[in-house]
């Protein structure tokens, strides 16, 4: 193994930071720049949200004790200006931060492969709300749509080619019909969706009240308000059936949703981010309700412990 590939595997974010450029070179990696953060713009309709809270603030001050590690991706405007392909949160962490530049690599990308790009390379974030990954999953199935009409950028051989949508599933953490009840949702009113996010709606009873018509939505919205309860799945796919019929008003969306659910138990609902901020970052999403569920264990036994010292 020569000595170009024994410091490609063995790099890390801080080895590849303080190189220089020469060291880069001879390493075939990318050149970085140091870019105003007044040059930079925003993804046009980024569907991943930069939020202000705790894990933002902890990024901040790492950034303000250590720099940006990894550098965030960019790719030249047609105005000469920079647009974030990767990196939203550490551009908006690095201006808290009071920085006036930022680590970055430039690319140059069309805009179907800064989309494409932009999102695979958030989907590997621990925590996506459906949200996100409806309209990322959308805004990408359409990149290779229209990359699909310039065989330059798609060509394979012969029985080998891929729908687009196979394309989206083939470097994606959900398969193909999963990603098409993700792209519904984009079909939600607005505030629907926000009710997904929260986990107030599941997921599956979204996908089907996606089909609903903007009136009928804007009528379960306001019957949700009025009687506190979101639609099972059962429920869901009765006004759907309604919907198909032309049946489902304001009165139908009522009766349905005032109907008592068949396991219908009071429940607890806490949001994910609220959880993830005490789970360990090493625990994999898929573990995350085995880890909580060894915690409370836990947690349970140190109570018991401590009761029976006291009674002692």
């Amino acid at each position: 193994m020569n000595k170009g590939k024994e410091l490609d595997l063995g790099l890390t974010g801080f080895d590849e930071l303080f190189m220089s450029e020469t060291e880069r070179t001879e390493n075939h990696l990318p050149k970085i720049h140091d870019i105003p953060l007044s040059e930079i713009d925003d993804f046009p309709d980024h569907p991943f949200k930069v939020k202000m809270n705790e894990d933002m603030a902890e990024l901040v001050q790492s950034i303000k004790e250590r720099g940006v590690i990894t550098p965030i991706i960019l790719r030249t405007k047609e105005d000469g200006r920079y647009e974030i392909v990767s990196g939203h949160r550490r551009k908006t962490a690095s201006q808290l931060a009071g920085l006036k530049t930022v680590k970055a690599e430039i690319r140059n990308l069309t805009r179907d492969e800064a989309v494409i790009l932009m999102v695979e390379s958030n989907l590997q974030r621990s925590v996506i709300l459906p949200s996100e990954k409806a309209f990322s999953y959308k805004m990408k199935l359409e990149a290779l749509k229209r990359q699909g009409q310039r065989t330059d950028l798609t060509s394979s051989p012969v029985g080998t080619r891929l729908r687009s949508d196979e394309l989206v599933a083939k470097n994606s953490p959900d398969g193909k019909t999963q990603i098409q009840r993700y792209i519904r949702l984009t079909e939600l009113l607005p505030e629907i969706l926000d009710l997904v996010d929260e986990g107030r709606i599941a997921f599956r009873p979204a996908v089907e009240i996606s089909f609903l018509r903007k009136e009928e939505q804007e009528n379960l919205l306001e019957s949700i308000e009025c009687f506190d309860a979101t639609p099972s799945l059962a429920q869901a796919i009765k006004m759907k059936n309604f919907s198909q019929n032309g049946k489902l008003t304001a009165e139908v969306i009522e009766s349905i949703l005032s109907e008592e659910k068949s396991n219908q138990k009071e429940k607890v609902s806490i949001k994910t981010e609220k959880l993830r901020r005490f789970i360990p970052s090493t625990v994999p999403e898929n573990k995350t309700e085995e880890y909580i569920l060894k915690a409370l264990e836990y947690y349970s036994r140190y109570i018991q412990r401590m009761k029976n010292s006291m009674e002692r």
